[in-house]
């Protein structure tokens, strides 16, 4: 089955997650996706690495269906290079700096002097306006400057996710524009910039905590994993592991209420209300922690499922590949890579369309795997890519 995105390519510049892993979805979705690296290999192939010579798990991840070549733009030789490829390529995409998008000759107007209507997807960390514009950043940042990191902690001790929500955000959100610029071009004829920024996405993402901040100046402090808008909605210790429950509504209320033995609570004004149950959040989670701690994990799931109380289990990283339903989902697809001492448990696409579904189709490229390949495309003889060898060009 051919994606949707068949006969589009894609230059990945892209490093760590918010480029890659946007490159990694329009590649799932049918797109040709070219993968340039600095010649030595750029920074997130040896993130978390998972392999003996040092591969990490993050470029696997982000890297399937791609071809890969390395490529240094800054000379001569690579911006000819750079320039070969653009004229073949209807999407670039990059989160780099703008200094060094225009020494490598990728900022947009250099890219539309070789091509008219070509895409430029570019994600930063603060976006192209404003004091702060030129700013390096990671998720982290994003996080801690919208207002999530201070609420989900502790008064005095905040505390960031430890998965880089922000990143994935940013480069699905790429991705969604990207898609659309895609379209635009087949109605108009015309390229466009497509800019993704990661406390762009940390703000939309946490915007209701702003929204009441600002409407009712209310300046909440941190809680942790208790919920301040409804009850319960906390983590709580079972007698053998831990489960969040999250009570949101009064049906769910009242459902729960019964199956813990507060029938009283139903009618209690301090509990009449999602709002007014936050506030009295510190009395519903006394309730629940006890009910909790008399039961095992699977015993209170079991409970909870049967009241028809949402609630799940807290689990480790091995739990959760280990979870029957994880497994039955069919999100994780086992990608051999050199080096790995078995495959790699990837996740596909986070959505599924059920007639033109993404696919990982072939494993992530080793270190200027494809350089050959493509430069010959590209009308390179087998002299011309000895010579830019040569001259570490690739």
């Amino acid at each position: 089955m051919s994606g949707v995105l068949e006969g589009i390519r894609v230059l990945d510049f892209g490093r760590y997650i918010a480029g890659p892993y946007c490159a990694q979805l329009l590649s799932q979705f049918g797109a040709e996706v070219i993968r340039i690296e600095k010649l030595a290999g750029s920074e997130d192939r040896y993130t978390t690495p998972v392999t003996e010579d040092g591969q990490g798990a993050l470029f696997i991840q982000m890297n399937c269906n791609k071809r890969g070549m390395t490529l240094n733009p800054t000379k001569p030789e690579g911006r000819e290079v750079v320039k070969k490829l653009v004229a073949t390529a209807d999407v670039v995409l990059a989160n780099l700096p703008p200094p060094t998008l225009v020494q490598m000759g990728i900022d947009y107007e250099s890219l539309k002097a070789v091509k008219e209507d070509i895409i430029f997807t570019k994600v930063s960390a603060f976006g192209s306006v404003g004091p702060y514009s030129d700013r390096l950043g990671f998720d982290g940042i994003g996080q801690c400057m919208s207002g999530a990191v201070y609420m989900g902690g502790f008064p005095g001790q905040p505390i960031k996710s430890f998965a880089p929500y922000v990143d994935f955000g940013t480069a699905t959100s790429a991705a969604l524009g990207t898609f659309a610029a895609i379209m635009a071009r087949q109605q108009t004829g015309k390229g466009q910039v497509v800019e993704g920024a990661l406390l762009r996405t940390a703000l939309t993402y946490s915007n209701s905590l702003m929204i009441e901040q600002v409407l009712l100046d209310i300046n909440r402090t941190g809680t942790g994993n208790q919920g301040q808008n409804a009850g319960p909605s906390n983590i709580f210790n079972t007698s053998d592991g831990a489960i969040i429950v999250q009570v949101i509504g009064q049906p769910l209320f009242n459902r729960w209420a019964e199956l813990v033995g507060a029938e009283e609570w139903i009618d209690d004004p301090r509990f009449a209300t999602d709002a007014v149950r936050g506030e009295n959040a510190e009395i519903i989670s006394e309730r629940a922690a006890a009910w909790c701690a008399e039961r095992t994990t699977e015993e209170a799931l079991a409970e909870l499922e049967a009241a028809r109380v949402p609630g799940g289990p807290v689990l480790t990283s091995q739990q959760a590949y280990d979870d029957p339903h994880v497994q039955a989902m069919g999100v994780l697809n086992p990608i051999e890579y050199p080096g790995l001492p078995k495959p790699a448990p990837v996740a596909g696409t986070p959505v599924v369309l059920s007639e033109t579904p993404g696919t990982i189709r072939h494993r992530p490229p080793t270190l200027g795997e494809h350089t050959d390949e493509i430069l010959t495309e590209l009308g390179y003889s087998e002299q011309d890519i000895t010579e830019l060898r040569d001259k570490r060009v690739v």
